[in-house]
């Protein structure tokens, strides 16, 4: 009995020794992440969604820029509209945008995943519940720039129509072209990046797509009430608060180092070079806009001069990563230059109202800031010795943009124009958008409107 009762003693040490070891083994086989890699994922995480929240403040700027370079007659159409661009773009976005800019097809136009972030962990997949929320915003930046260049006779209704339409498909897709690979990998990889085409932050993909759908809107709609006299002279409709404009300048400017430093999506020393070069052309952009101004109109003008800091933030959203501050001067100061004379020409000589001059500031400085890449970056530019390559594949960038975006909001617009109107009655534009779309006034008790 004692020799049994030792057989079985020994028998359960054994196998508690070789459970031990077994258990050992599968604690190596899934030995904890390094700290270091779970730490700098974690920094990864804060940032992108900081930057991300610096973003959507500048909805607050773009808000303050278009009412204060408007007439107060129509403030709370214009609120409303960055209110609702934001909150109809974050859902359109959401549900099939995303899908369509950064799933699995590659070099395709139609992702094959992510369509409400589907297969996404809602306990562990952490990054793409990040992602997603700072690609967001990026959506709504496109959507939000539109707005300007259609200010003061759009139906309310028509602008919550093609918000949809933008935020759910036209940006995704040349996203999709131009950013494809940012969450997957080289399997969700787009055509024109597959080609090397430089675009860091968005000049084009954001500040381009935007700007070439406000002047197909703007067209389509025709000039406001008062605008071209009987000689087809175009007449000054002045903004009714600049310092409401300047302090949405201000906090765009501020939103931009969100914007691009933001687009590292990592938490790293490149933040402050981005966030140098950024300011530099940004500064740049102002001077030269108010010199360029001043000579011009014999005086610095103010509204000018806002613009110009916007035109160097739109140039340098492309190359803010690649270049060097000397560049990011150069092309802050050929942006400052190019947005008076753009604003000029499309008002004098295309005949376009642009209330706030989103299509000089967007369209024309983001295409300039897209074709400074194959310029000035510092690996591949011609300036530093990389031929035309570089060069040549921006410039295929800005023109498919200008197509993609400029031909799909021609159709749009018409489209919505035919089935339930873009514009407002002639009555409405007079008294103000506000009263005629919102039944309410910004500055009740002061009447800021005309009947003739």
């Amino acid at each position: 009995m004692e020799i049994k009762k030792f057989k079985k003693m020994w028998t359960v040490l054994l196998i508690l020794t070789i459970t031990t070891f077994v258990w050992a083994g599968d604690e190596e086989a899934t030995a904890a992440p390094d700290p270091v890699e779970v730490l700098q994922t974690n920094i990864n995480i804060v940032w992108t969604c900081v930057a991300a929240f610096l973003v959507f403040f500048m909805q607050a700027g773009f808000a303050m820029v278009e009412t204060g370079f408007t007439r107060a007659k129509n403030a709370v159409n214009i609120l409303m509209k960055n209110l609702m661009d934001f909150s109809v773009g974050s859902l359109a976005f959401f549900l099939i945008g995303f899908g369509l800019m950064f799933g699995v097809a590659k070099g395709g136009i139609v992702g094959a995943s992510m369509f409400g972030l589907a297969g996404t962990d809602p306990a562990g997949d952490s990054w793409n519940f990040t992602f997603l929320i700072f690609q967001t915003v990026f959506a709504a930046t496109a959507a939000t720039i539109v707005s300007g260049a259609m200010a003061e006779r759009t139906r309310f209704k028509s602008y919550l129509v093609y918000s949809v339409f933008i935020t759910m498909f036209i940006y995704p897709i040349f996203g999709k072209w131009a950013w494809g690979s940012l969450l997957l990998g080289e399997e969700g990889a787009g055509w024109l990046e597959a080609r090397g085409f430089c675009d860091f932050a968005g000049s084009t993909v954001v500040h381009s797509i935007g700007g070439w759908l406000a002047l197909a809107g703007a067209i389509v709609l025709g000039p406001r009430l008062g605008k071209y006299g009987p000689d087809k002279k175009p007449r000054a409709i002045l903004g009714h608060n600049i310092p409401l404009a300047a302090l949405g300048v201000f906090i765009l400017w501020f939103g931009w180092f969100g914007f691009n430093p933001g687009s590292t999506t990592t938490g790293d020393g490149s933040i402050g070079r981005i966030a140098v070069t950024t300011n530099l052309s940004a500064a740049a952009g102002a001077i030269a806009a108010m010199f360029v101004s001043w000579i011009m109109f014999k005086k610095p003008d103010a509204s000018m001069s806002l613009n110009g800091a916007l035109a160097g933030l739109v140039g340098i959203t492309a190359p803010c990563a690649t270049v060097s501050p000397a560049a990011a001067i150069i092309i802050g100061l050929v942006s400052g230059i190019l947005v008076v004379l753009a604003v000029v020409f499309i008002d004098r000589i295309l005949k376009v109202d642009d209330p706030v001059g989103a299509v000089s500031v967007h369209g024309v400085c983001g295409a300039w800031g897209t074709l400074s890449c194959g310029l000035f970056n510092l690996e591949g530019g011609l300036f530093y010795g990389g031929g035309l390559a570089q060069l040549g594949v921006q410039l295929i960038g800005i023109l498919t943009a200008f197509v993609w975006a400029f031909g799909l909001g021609m159709v749009l617009f018409l489209a919505i124009k035919a089935v339930c109107g873009l514009r407002t009655t002639a009555e409405e534009e007079l008294k103000g958008l506000d009263i005629g779309e919102h039944g309410m006034e910004a500055y009740s008790g002061f009447q800021v409107f005309t009947t003739q």
